[in-house]
């Protein structure tokens, strides 16, 4: 069932402003803060735009959020904060060892959040795929597709063992909503764990066509950790789309 747009409010600030964020919340009963400079690799060459945006603007807004006295605050975090780790089945309680500016920042904001009088819900989220209004084409499977259909070569860094968990941008929605009644806590959220090579093979047999996968061994492919979802499934919510049902609908939209 999609929102009755008729009924939101829609307030235009910065969330680093204490007056446009309070406006904003006004009697609110929950928060979900969405908000921030996003691109893990980017973001090496902004260390001190993230760290404004998104550890100085998550203070202000959960101010705000335990002036206006509201009850719950779920808080848009990232598997990204574990890093490079020789732990295949990385739960909420792993060590965590963030390798950029974004990963280290939304840890930080974990921590801002937990520290007030709220319902701290932090998601962990998976790296995110699928067709939205603003799709984002410096994630991996988004390009991917966009490049096979193109007749471009996949380009891998690295040899593409290293692991990633991924989620559906629908079910990313869906579990903000769901998060609005879970109890405070940290939650991996994610339908999977893929090889970045099984992501261009899966692309490859969903587009059908032929599609060369370029693999750049001398470029460093990022950090690679495999997660569990098993608090998020015991809060009830599984993932609906599917690694190719995805792909599928990625294809349809970009196609002439």
């Amino acid at each position: 069932m999609g929102a009755d747009l008729t009924e939101v409010e829609f307030h235009r600030g910065d969330i680093r402003d204490r007056d446009d964020v309070a406006a904003a919340i006004g009697d609110a009963d929950a928060v979900v803060h969405l908000a921030a400079v996003t691109g893990a690799a980017k973001s090496h060459e902004m260390r001190e735009r993230v760290e404004d945006v998104n550890v100085r603007g998550t203070e202000v807004v959960a101010d705000a959020a335990e002036a206006a006295g509201v009850e719950t605050f779920v808080l848009a975090s990232s598997c990204n904060v574990y890093g490079d780790t020789y732990e295949e089945e990385l739960t909420e309680t792993s060590a965590v060892a963030p390798r950029n500016p974004y990963a280290e920042s939304k840890l930080e904001c974990e921590d801002i959040v937990a520290a007030r009088d709220v319902t701290d819900v932090s998601l962990r989220l998976a790296t995110n795929f699928g067709y939205s209004p603003g799709v984002r084409f410096n994630l991996v499977v988004n390009s991917f597709v966009f490049r096979a259909l193109a007749g471009e070569p996949l380009t891998v860094y690295g040899d593409g063992t290293n692991w990633r968990p991924f989620l559906h941008v629908r079910d990313s929605a869906r579990a903000f909503a769901a998060a609005l009644d879970w109890p405070a806590g940290t939650y991996n959220v994610g339908l999977d764990n893929f090889r970045i090579d099984e992501i261009a093979d899966s692309v490859a047999d969903v587009v059908e066509t032929d599609v060369e996968t370029d693999y750049l061994e001398e470029k460093d492919p990022g950090p690679s950790y495999h997660v569990r979802f098993d608090r998020m499934r015991e809060r009830g919510f599984e993932p609906t789309l599917d690694l190719c049902e995805g792909i599928s609908d990625l294809a349809e939209q970009f196609r002439p």
